[in-house]
């Protein structure tokens, strides 16, 4: 229980302050409040481009949405995609308190806007999971229509991460764990892996295991000299065109 309580520090890192919009970076946006099924109102930016499928993105464990518009900026010019970033409960101006079962009903709330309050087919939303996401990403894979699934530093689970920097909680078991690697061999779409091979937050390791108990069809991207935080920026045009041709395979 003290365990569950404390996870904020530890493994969550909310910051409620906004940093910019998108119209900082020249692209139209939408503000959005939409609401989880307890009822916590969340914050979020629908950021359109015409005719194009839905990068449905579930960012990592630090910051908040605004500290993600360069990459958006560039998500809509390079891989042509509209973007629905969103903030769990806690994050920028998402209200609540931030906890593991939380993200989850954020995640489904979040995908629960874009098909219902947008009418997107399953079959024009991409699953986009970062870091922490990653598990959020892949157990809505398992749940909803989905085009594909997209996993950008993956780790196989809670209690290997928890075993990797709380060794002395190595049997940490959390009521609500986060388990790539226990669910991603279930899903049904198209799964990308990308990687940096630097990484030092999440063990390049991880990522590749996470492949390799993937269903076909997949691909791994791994992405020479980057670290965690610097994929799209060390990846450069390359990386874009990447997601654009895996995203659009079959559409174009």
């Amino acid at each position: 229980m003290i365990l569950e309580f404390s996870e904020k520090g530890i493994v969550f890192f909310p910051d409620p302050t906004l940093i910019g919009t998108p119209a900082d970076y020249g692209m139209a946006y939408e503000e959005v409040w939409f609401a989880a099924a307890d009822g916590v109102k969340l914050h979020g930016w629908w950021v359109p481009k015409k005719d194009a499928p839905v990068f449905l993105w579930f960012h990592g464990n630090g910051g908040n949405i605004s500290h993600r518009l360069e990459n958006i900026k560039l998500l809509l010019d390079e891989a042509e995609v509209s973007v629905f970033i969103f903030d769990y409960r806690e994050y920028g101006r998402s209200e609540g308190r931030i906890s593991r079962e939380g993200t989850y009903l954020d995640a489904a709330a979040a995908y629960r806007y874009v098909a219902e309050g947008r009418k997107v087919a399953g079959a024009d939303i991409v699953l986009f999971g970062r870091s922490l996401g990653t598990a959020l990403a892949t157990d809505l894979a398992l749940k909803v229509p989905c085009r594909s699934l997209i996993l950008e530093s993956a780790y196989t689970d809670s209690q290997e991460m928890a075993r990797l920097y709380l060794p002395f909680l190595f049997d940490w078991r959390p009521k609500v764990p986060y388990d790539n690697i226990g669910k991603i061999g279930g899903v049904r779409v198209p799964v990308m892996v990308i990687h940096g091979e630097d990484d030092e937050i999440i063990p390049l390791d991880m990522g590749r295991r996470v492949f390799e108990a993937a269903a076909e069809p997949k691909e791994f991207y791994l992405i020479p000299g980057a670290h965690h935080n610097d994929t799209y920026l060390v990846g450069g045009k390359a990386y874009f065109e990447r997601l654009r041709n895996f995203i659009h395979r079959g559409r174009d």
